[in-house]
């Protein structure tokens, strides 16, 4: 299922210095992100940040999906000899 990103996240310099946050929320993607990196859970992330829900973490997910798929490139493989 590929998840709608668009309606969760959103960027307003107003909050957050503008960093992209989950709306409705002052949480940001990198620390959401950042917790996934260090292990945590999506039920301990909720647990931490309470005013969000398991589709708001999962919508960052797929939003850092897909901006790696846009943004980054991926060096080729070596062929193998």
């Amino acid at each position: 299922m590929a998840w709608n990103y668009r309606q969760r996240i959103v960027r307003d310099p107003n909050v957050c210095g503008g960093a992209p946050i989950v709306r409705g929320t002052r949480v940001t993607l990198r620390t959401i992100l950042a917790s996934l990196a260090e292990g945590a859970t999506v039920s301990e992330i909720i647990a931490d940040f309470p005013t969000l829900s398991e589709e708001d973490v999962r919508a960052v997910i797929a939003f850092a999906a897909a901006s790696a798929e846009e943004d980054l490139p991926v060096p080729e493989s070596p062929l193998a000899s």
